[in-house]
């Protein structure tokens, strides 16, 4: 044999030997344990929420222009997917605004300049000069929203009005003569808008400028004095959000102990993977720990909120993860639904009432493709946890790989609850059981053929009625993370030619059986007819 030959065949067997093991996969088993005594905390119903933004198409991140047309100014909405995909929700939570909304003047009857879209300007605070919205726009707009049944969430301009130092720092009272045309305007033509949020990324340090938390409380307080004025005599009143911006515990804590009674949304936002450009982004999102990481920020939250005496709750406002625009195949690829869904998921369990992803559509975290609208692998994640997860929030723990992310809540529209499991692990499938914890010594009942009695119907048990269990199995295709197809139990997911979203069917399984979670996979287990005092 020639020395060629030989090494050849040597490489040969080298290659099959590792390639071979690195797809072969490993079992291991789990439990998860789902505490049903009580809830946790309790989302809003239409939980699952997106942005769209004012960005322009020269609007560039690391010499990519991610945006195209898909800003507020210039979105095509008559788009059939984009009317669907919206539609699909029944009614999705929308929230307009962003990064340039504090530079966005209204074209009412009260503003007297030119009405003149965003002009890339370096030297201008943010990189662009002033905008407008043109009242034609705003009209469109709402047409589109009342189509598609969107909830809205609208971002008023914060810093006009106000004088900005070479530091950063914004001083002065918020002028809202503009704002407040705007907002009589919307109300005279009779368009619904669920909430007024006032500024972006204005809190702690800011993005580009900042205002201190004594005089933002004093500009909530203003607005919602707007509010009650302009909607005397609605029933139903718009709500108040602020500040939308990075969580800071001083800034926050001041600014909530200021706005007691005028604000009812406190919002903050998570880009917690860092830079788009950064090329070890998919190691962050696979991560436990990097995922856990954000858990603090959740809780510190959450505990100003119950000792500030507000009666505020928390939304998420925007979170696209990795900032500037996100990385493509990376934010808008299947792997982003392991960031995305433990995100819903942890927000939910701190009692967070509602999440924004930044985006619905635009730049490279969209949950539609900018160019395309076609549906990125998020989108569906998104829809599945809009149809299946309810408003009660359960306690979740899970016994077995560190790799393995669970989050349980109340069934939506059905008796049941609904587990998410994210398997984290290269090559381990994880057969998983559910037990339900049923009292303070964490007796456990397993969904294992368990009968139902009158003692343990008070607690937590299953029926003996029609034992099932619907499973709804997330992968990328041909097993890619950077894909942007999807499979649902193993069937790609595509729009068809009307551009009608894909029905998102279950599989039917006994609850006798684990559920098997394949390497680098995602699981919605419905588990029918269980009864548990938190969902009671």
């Amino acid at each position: 044999m020639s020395l060629l030959v030989f090494i050849v065949l040597c490489l040969g067997i080298y290659h099959w030997t590792h390639s071979s093991s690195s797809v072969a996969s490993k079992t291991q088993r789990g439990t998860v344990f789902v505490n049903g005594t009580a809830p946790i905390g309790r989302i809003d119903d239409d939980f699952v929420c997106a942005t769209i933004d004012w960005w322009p198409p020269d609007k560039c991140d690391f010499g990519t222009c991610s945006w195209g047309t898909a800003s507020l100014l210039n979105l095509d909405l008559n788009d059939p997917i984009l009317v669907n995909a919206i539609r699909a929700f029944s009614s999705l939570k929308i929230r307009l605004g962003g990064t340039l909304q504090d530079k966005v003047i209204y074209e009412t009857q009260d503003n007297k300049q030119p009405c003149t879209p965003f002009v890339k300007k370096d030297s201008d605070l943010l990189g662009f000069s002033q905008g407008c919205l043109p009242m034609s726009r705003w009209d469109e707009l709402n047409t589109f929203f009342n189509r598609t049944g969107a909830v809205v969430v609208f971002g008023l301009n914060a810093l006009r009005g106000r004088t900005i130092d070479s530091q950063g720092s914004a001083t002065g009272a918020w002028n809202s003569s503009n704002a407040e045309s705007l907002m009589r305007y919307t109300v005279n033509k009779g368009y619904k808008i669920h909430g007024w949020e006032l500024g972006n990324e204005l809190s702690g340090r800011g993005i580009g400028a900042g205002v201190a938390p004594d005089q933002y409380a004093s500009d909530i307080n203003h607005l919602q004095n707007i509010v009650q004025k302009i909607y005397e005599g609605f029933e139903v009143k718009p709500l108040v959000l602020a500040p939308g911006g990075f969580f800071d515990p001083t800034w926050f804590t001041e600014f909530l102990d200021k706005t007691p009674k005028s604000l009812q949304v406190v919002t903050h936002h998570v880009y917690n993977l860092g830079p788009g450009s950064d090329e070890h982004l998919i190691d962050k999102i696979l991560n436990p720990s990097v995922l856990s990481s954000e858990s603090g920020t959740f809780g510190s939250l959450q505990s100003i909120l119950k000792h500030s005496g507000t009666s505020a709750v928390a939304w998420v406002g925007e979170a696209g993860g990795a900032y500037n625009s996100g990385r493509n195949l990376v934010t808008n690829a299947f792997v982003f639904s392991f960031w995305y869904l433990d995100q819903l998921g942890m927000a939910a369990s701190y009692d967070t009432k509602t999440y924004c992803r930044q985006t619905l559509i635009g730049g490279n975290y969209g949950l539609l493709n900018t160019n395309t609208f076609v549906p990125n692998p998020d989108y569906y994640s998104a829809l599945l946890w809009h149809r299946l997860m309810g408003n009660n929030v359960i306690s979740t723990n899970f016994s077995g790989t560190t790799k393995m992310r669970a989050y349980a809540h109340c069934s939506k529209k059905t008796r049941g609850i609904t587990l998410l499991l994210i398997n984290l692990e290269k090559d381990t499938t994880v057969n998983v059981r559910v037990s339900t914890e049923t009292d303070a010594s964490s007796k456990t009942l397993n969904t294992e053929h368990r009968r139902t009695t009158p003692s343990t119907m008070s607690q937590g048990s299953i029926s003996s009625e029609n034992i099932t269990r619907e499973e709804y199995h997330l992968t990328a295709k041909n097993g890619n993370l950077e894909s942007q197809n999807v499979h649902l139990n193993g069937k790609i997911l595509n729009v068809d030619s009307s551009g009608v979203i894909p029905p998102l069917d279950p599989i039917n399984k006994s609850v006798s059986e684990p559920i098997t979670v394949a390497p680098f996979s995602i699981v919605f287990a419905l588990i029918l007819n269980i009864d548990v005092p938190a969902c009671l």
